[in-house]
């Protein structure tokens, strides 16, 4: 009898043992659900998008820079809404404007929306430009109380922007401010200038390359506002 208790012993023993590595486990699966919290909304124009310059699929920056964040040990959960010619005033080829995408995108739970863009406003005019912004921020901080704010304005591929398009990005950085927001200029930046190659034969939308630059341009400035896992 003493053997055999002896052999239940020893069972008991090594169960409890192959028992006691379950709890690690467990962690990392906490951990896994702790860096997804990192979602973050995306609200932009074809230049978010993509276009038949380039930019599609996992050439767009976004995707890109998803990768890179990863790479950094920061994960996201994006949800973007995004559609070519749109702007805060100016609707886009579906009829909306940043503020329906904003709808779209922003979360409760999001940690970040990033607005970027938009040059298609280029003929509004500036007061009611100003409004439009103002409400589209405002219902993003309505939506997410807790999120940052990251507003990214419209590049330009020459260093000779016309004065609409510094007007938008006046009225942008002003209202982005008034927000409480973090204002990127990429035309203060000189992001695109000097560089044809990033731009397509268009002379509006990047290419492949101009794309896998903006991300390396925007990935800084999305994994300083997130929580590394």
């Amino acid at each position: 009898m003493s053997r055999l208790l002896t052999v239940a012993l020893s069972l008991v023993v090594l169960f409890a043992s192959g028992f006691a590595q379950v709890p690690e486990h467990q962690h990392r699966e906490v951990r896994h659900l702790d860096f997804a919290a990192n979602r973050i909304a995306v609200v932009g124009d074809s230049y978010t998008t993509g276009s038949d310059q380039g930019g599609n699929g996992p050439k767009g920056w976004m995707p890109q820079v998803w990768e890179s964040l990863t790479d950094d040990g920061i994960a996201v959960t994006p949800t973007v809404a995004a559609e070519g010619g749109a702007g805060y005033c100016t609707r886009g080829n579906r009829g909306s404007v940043f503020e329906d995408l904003t709808v779209r995108a922003v979360k409760p739970s999001d940690l970040l929306v990033v607005f970027f863009g938009s040059r298609n406003d280029i003929n509004v005019d500036p007061t009611r430009l100003s409004i439009a912004m103002y409400g589209t921020f405002k219902l993003a901080r309505q939506i997410a109380p807790s999120a940052d704010l990251l507003v990214i304005g419209p590049p330009w591929p020459t260093a000779d922007p016309p004065p609409e398009v510094l007007r938008i990005r006046d009225v942008l950085g002003y209202q982005a401010d008034l927000a409480g927001a973090s204002f990127v200029d990429p035309i203060a930046a000189r992001w695109f200038v000097g560089r044809p190659e990033l731009i397509g034969a268009d002379g509006v939308h990047p290419t492949d390359a101009g794309h896998t630059y903006m991300a390396q341009k925007i990935a800084p400035l999305i994994g300083a506002k997130l929580h590394p896992f």
